[in-house]
């Protein structure tokens, strides 16, 4: 601020994922290799604390593969974009995400380009580029933007890791797990033709995979956070955490109901969704839902909503909860991933 220096921060969603982290690196690098004599510094920045990273063990795990050292990212608790903005300073980039959170409201004015893979929930201004495509992994568009830049841009380590990102979010391109498209499929092809080093996708998926489901030695707080999304309507906060164990193990964590109210009770939550998956040997994926409120009125609608919901259809069947204050269910349609349950829940607050 005080240098009066631009800065264009590239930036994930709240999540911070695997795909939110290497889009927001692979992006910001690109535009600061193939930006002809920019005015601005292009910085990825990593939407969450720093003390919140080692949560993401697949992120962590692979950017160690790669050599990039913890210590040379930027975390959000460490840049004050709101400064810069008020500075008029600040350009923004959203990838993976394209409605900032109400607490950023004042930022929005700030963005300049949007990639994301969802379908778009609202207008931006005129003068935002945005690349909204329905595709499985949001690395996928920035390695597409990438790939029609200048030539030699892409390096080994930024291939190595939009391969790994696309290949853990499309489920290793399996079609059975509904998430990959033709251009998930041709970026990957891409990737693997330019750079015939890259390990074998399946010692890939399979490595990032263990990393992303390996929960050993986190606490049930570290768990509910490690892949959280918030929804929020006028009256409440509804707190919405993938699980990666199965829902019978996490119900017999110790002192499993102490640490669900203090969770909601810390953070101001009227309740949590909870929703498990986990792989039987065959790599097919399973998934249940655990609703949780002390608010039986609150917990009554979520659970009611998801039994009716018809977009997708989640074909509940209701198991034993050892709670009254905690509904249980099987989830039949294991193609319908939290993003498509999100939407729903949205429209229910």
């Amino acid at each position: 601020v005080r240098c009066h220096q631009e800065i264009h921060v590239v930036m994930g969603n709240e999540a911070c994922d695997l795909d939110s982290t290497v889009s927001a690196l692979a992006l910001a690098y690109f535009l600061a290799k193939a930006s002809p004599a920019p005015k601005a510094a292009f910085i990825p920045v990593l939407n969450i604390p720093r003390a919140d990273f080692a949560l993401r063990t697949e992120t962590t795990f692979l950017l160690r593969e790669q050599g990039i050292p913890t210590a040379s990212l930027i975390f959000r608790d460490e840049i004050d974009l709101g400064g810069l903005h008020r500075a008029g300073l600040l350009s923004l980039t959203l990838v993976d995400h394209h409605v900032l959170p109400s607490a950023d409201a004042a930022l929005e004015e700030a963005v300049v380009e949007v990639l994301d893979h969802r379908p778009l929930e609202r207008d931006r201004a005129p003068g935002c580029q945005v690349t909204a495509e329905p595709v499985g992994s949001c690395a996928t568009l920035v390695t597409e933007r990438i790939a029609q830049g200048p030539p030699g841009v892409l390096d080994g380590p930024t291939a190595a890791l939009l391969h790994g990102t696309i290949l853990l979010d499309c489920v290793n391109l399996s079609p059975a797990a509904g998430k990959v498209t033709p251009r998930d499929v041709a970026c990957v092809s891409l990737l693997e033709a330019r750079f015939p080093e890259l390990p074998a996708r399946d010692a890939v998926f399979e490595a990032l995979q263990a990393a992303k489901f390996d929960v050993s030695g986190l606490t049930t707080e570290q768990m509910l956070r490690k892949d959280l999304k918030v929804l929020s309507s006028s009256e409440l906060l509804l707190a919405v955490s993938a699980i990666y164990v199965d829902l019978e193990t996490f119900l017999r964590r110790p002192g499993l109901l102490q640490d669900l109210d203090a969770f909601c009770q810390t953070q101001g939550y009227a309740g949590l969704v909870a929703m498990t998956i986990s792989f039987n040997e065959r790599k097919e994926p399973s998934r249940e839902l655990a609703v949780y409120s002390r608010h039986e009125t609150l917990r009554s609608a979520v659970c009611r909503v998801l039994e009716e919901a018809t977009t997708p259809s989640l074909h509940l069947q209701p198991l034993p909860s050892p709670w009254s204050c905690v509904g249980t269910y099987a989830q039949g349609n294991a193609l319908a991933s939290r993003k498509k349950v999100l939407p729903v829940l949205r429209a229910a607050l």
